[in-house]
């Protein structure tokens, strides 16, 4: 395996694709090429070519979670989505573009079971232990997407900026389908740039995990308020990041027999957000 540090994004993103796998943080990637999930013949260095930081509702690909969780220019909810994402030293390392693209935590893709997103011909979830999996979307893959700042940034309807095109960050995710199980939309050879978050008159993020800290979502809501209308997204609960057009909406899940607490944790923690939007603080 090799290492090449590009001149730009440009080049870089050029540089994609056949093998080549795209290098920011590290922080999902260096696991799953470690436990031989994912193969690269070569690794290209992107940390120093991804805009960082912020400037007003733009927030740079390469901006780590560390400081996006205490800028006080970033919503509350985006804010409070970083602070609790992983431990401390991860989110010193992981940066906003490479979180929205981590792998699922399903335990039979990472044991390389010959699972439907593996490209085999079933959901090894559906009949084994499937706690920790969906309840919306889960037709063909029952994995669940682990994401906290991609729910964060549904509900806040962020805008992703690539080295090819700009695109809500709701068409950046795909359910898998028989043709193409990727759960993005994002090409080999397109690298993401900046996140374009637009201010709420409120937000916020709420999170059930199995530890007090430092655990994936078994359900993450986000909730924003803006021009009076409300948004609100799950985290944990589907393939991909989940728009939820309401409360009410809860009642079209498809949990699994183990994954039925799930839908009772969402119907509390959606209330409590639409709750807190409605609080004098916000």
């Amino acid at each position: 395996m090799q290492l090449v540090r590009p001149e730009s994004a440009e080049a870089a993103a050029a540089a994609l694709g056949n093998g080549t796998k795209a290098l920011a943080g590290g922080t999902d990637l260096v696991p799953l090429l470690r436990d031989g999930i994912v193969h690269a013949e070569t690794l290209v260095q992107v940390a120093p070519l991804l805009p960082r930081g912020i400037d007003g509702s733009r927030i740079g690909a390469g901006a780590t979670l560390a400081e996006l969780e205490v800028d006080p220019q970033i919503p509350d909810a985006l804010r409070e989505a970083c602070r609790q994402a992983a431990s401390p030293q991860l989110r010193a390392m992981g940066t906003i573009g490479g979180n929205l693209l981590q792998a699922t935590r399903c335990w039979y893709w990472r044991l390389q079971y010959p699972c439907w997103l593996h490209g085999g011909d079933r959901c090894h979830a559906k009949a084994g232990a499937h706690r920790e999996h969906a309840i919306f979307g889960n037709d063909r893959c029952a994995s669940a997407h682990p994401s906290d700042i991609a729910a964060a940034l549904l509900a806040l309807g962020a805008t992703v900026h690539t080295t090819k095109r700009e695109l809500p960050i709701a068409d950046l995710y795909r359910l898998p389908t028989d043709d193409d199980r990727n759960v993005t939309a994002l090409e080999p050879n397109e690298l993401i740039l900046e996140l374009d978050v637009p201010a709420p008159e409120a937000s916020v993020y709420l999170k059930a995990m199995d530890r007090r800290k430092w655990a994936f979502p078994l359900v993450g809501v986000a909730a924003a308020r803006m021009g009076g209308a409300v948004r609100i997204a799950l985290a944990g609960v589907a393939p991909i990041p989940w728009t939820l057009p309401s409360l009410d909406a809860l009642d079209g899940a498809t949990p699994l027999p183990g994954t039925a607490y799930k839908l009772e944790i969402a119907r509390a923690l959606v209330k409590r957000a639409l709750a807190a939007l409605d609080s004098p603080g916000h």
